[in-house]
């Protein structure tokens, strides 16, 4: 690495930072001001408001921009560089455009790592708190709605609910059924299952158990009121409100084959969040060498027009990138497909402007 590679990143790697700590400052303040009457009505303490939540907010809003600073800082620093003539002189002296753009892969990789780390493993732990935070003090109280709940417990056992009540953890009309291929081999029902918190069971009132041996063989049971365990929790009702976010990685996977064993409706949204964790550094990557290609040269117009152009193009690639989350959690598309297609066609259009931009 030579003296140009050092001096280039580190403009690029502190215009980042800098263009971070402006705009996430800025939309945190805005953020308080909405959010301050929450605040004032549940009496918290500036400490408590600061420590408990915009700690771990600045982070998340720094890694959610990171598209749109990234971006900015590429283009800031090189359309500084082409308006100085700092460019013509460098490529004068026989360095080509390919061997310029290494710094800022560099930089960019630099970036690209720290925020797969962040997103992957440390973000997902202060989001915990974050999230918390927003159910107690800005979102109203959480009510599970859902009516006739199915959910696979195990390999041929399936368990039916009418309806939950998650302020007490009851569930009403509560069906077990055994199933073997498509035939209903038993079947158990209670008016009620309430969850013990004192020794981790489930307490059923009082059950009717029917026993298929065959179309015209069937066994009636009673049994009296007793406590079971299930494969089945109290969080498997509770509010999803951000749930993936307060995930690691290995967590986010064990939840997703937890959730495919279940045959949950709602694995899209999870399986789109792991692979978007995957994808997001590579976009990192791209949208920085995209910023230099587009900024290189010297424009009569300033840096203004040029730092512009990027803000427009980082929010069109966010705007793609949650459209295709949109379309994989409705199933018009693999997760794998639309968390990749974004950095995919931006790649394709980095290449486009590589090779016929004027440079």
């Amino acid at each position: 690495m030579k003296i140009l590679d050092l001096y280039i990143i580190k403009k690029f790697l502190t215009a980042f930072f800098f263009t971070v700590l402006i705009l996430v400052t800025v939309i945190c303040v805005i953020d308080f001001t909405e959010k301050n009457d929450d605040f004032i009505k549940h009496n918290l303490s500036m400490g408590k408001i600061v420590f408990g939540y915009y700690i771990y907010l600045y982070p998340y809003f720094a890694n959610l921009l990171a598209p749109i600073t990234i971006f900015i800082a590429a283009v800031f620093v090189t359309a500084q560089l082409a308006a100085r003539t700092e460019i013509v002189a460098i490529m004068a002296s026989g360095v080509s455009f390919r061997r310029l753009l290494m710094p800022y892969a560099i930089g960019g990789s630099v970036v690209a790592l720290l925020i797969f780390g962040l997103i992957g493993w440390v973000l997902p732990m202060g989001n915990k708190t974050r999230v918390d935070f927003e159910r107690r003090y800005v979102k109203n109280p959480y009510r599970f709605t859902g009516r006739n709940v199915h959910i696979k417990e195990g390999a041929r056992t399936y368990v039916y609910m009418e309806s939950y009540e998650n302020t007490n953890n009851i569930g009403y009309r509560f069906a077990f059924e055994t199933i073997d291929g498509t035939v209903l081999k038993r079947r158990m029902t209670a008016d009620a299952i309430t969850w013990d918190s004192v020794k981790h069971v489930w307490h059923m009132t009082p059950q009717l158990v029917r026993t298929f041996r065959g179309p015209q063989d069937e066994a009636l049971l009673t049994l009296p009121a007793r406590d079971t365990t299930l494969n089945l929790f109290p969080k498997d009702f509770a509010s999803t409100f951000k749930l993936a976010e307060t995930m690691t990685l290995p967590e986010l996977n064990a939840f997703i084959r937890q959730k495919i064993q279940r045959g949950a409706d709602d694995t899209q949204l999870y399986l789109s969040e792991k692979y978007e964790r995957y994808s997001y550094p590579f976009a990192i990557v791209v949208l920085t060498l995209i910023g230099v290609i587009l900024s290189a040269r010297k424009s009569r117009a300033g840096v203004g027009g040029q730092i512009a152009l990027g803000f427009v193009l980082a929010f069109i690639f966010i705007i793609f990138v949650m459209l295709s989350r949109n379309l994989a959690q409705v199933g018009s598309l693999p997760p794998l497909v639309a968390a990749w297609v974004p950095t995919v066609v931006f790649a394709g259009i980095g290449l486009a402007l590589y090779r016929f931009v004027p440079k």
